[in-house]
């Protein structure tokens, strides 16, 4: 099971395991956890993520940085403003343009045109109100950048509380806001 889930890419489902392994799908299922559970025991480089509908072996994110220079490829940044209409979305979907717009209290069109090339909202339809606008929503993709088995895996208000008081970061100094040095952000997805 685990030289499969290491061999490919995409995420993969207790049925398709099943299938591949020749085994009965209660038996799959009452593994993964087991193989999830070991791998961290260990505490190596991998862990078993449940994504979505299916399964996946990632990098332990303690390794983050070092995966990345061996890949080449830089993590993908979003802005503050991308985070907060994609929580807007996954919180309130499917949800209209301009809900998003009244919520955050600024136009975010520009916003919602990047979320869409990267895949991470889709248009679910249109919504039932004056003018039919179009409603959004997050796409499995979405859920498999975040590692968030579903949507019920998002934090709950409650959740957010428990953290206790959030702290702004450090205002940023001019030198560094005209050099444009911290126009990323610092989330990762």
């Amino acid at each position: 099971m685990e030289a499969c889930l290491f061999a490919s890419p995409a995420v993969l489902t207790a049925d398709r395991l099943a299938v591949a392994l020749r085994l009965d799908l209660p038996t799959v299922q009452a593994a993964l956890p087991l193989l999830q559970e070991q791998l961290e025991r260990q505490g190596g480089g991998l862990r078993l993520w449940q994504v979505g509908e299916g399964w996946q072996l990632r990098t332990d994110g303690r390794f983050g940085a070092y995966v990345a220079s061996i890949r080449g490829v830089r993590p993908v940044r979003l802005t503050r403003a991308a985070l907060e209409t994609l929580a807007v979305i996954a919180y309130r979907q499917p949800v209209a343009r301009a809900v998003i717009d009244e919520i955050r209290g600024v136009d975010c069109t520009g916003v919602l045109r990047m979320l869409l090339e990267r895949n991470l909202v889709q248009t679910l339809g249109r919504a039932d109100e004056p003018g039919r606008p179009l409603a959004y929503g997050t796409t499995p993709h979405f859920l498999h950048s975040f590692g968030l088995r579903s949507l019920s895996a998002l934090p709950t208000l409650k959740d957010l509380r428990a953290l206790g008081p959030s702290e702004e970061p450090p205002a940023e100094s001019s030198a560094e806001s005209s050099a444009g040095l911290s126009a990323a952000g610092g989330d990762r997805v």
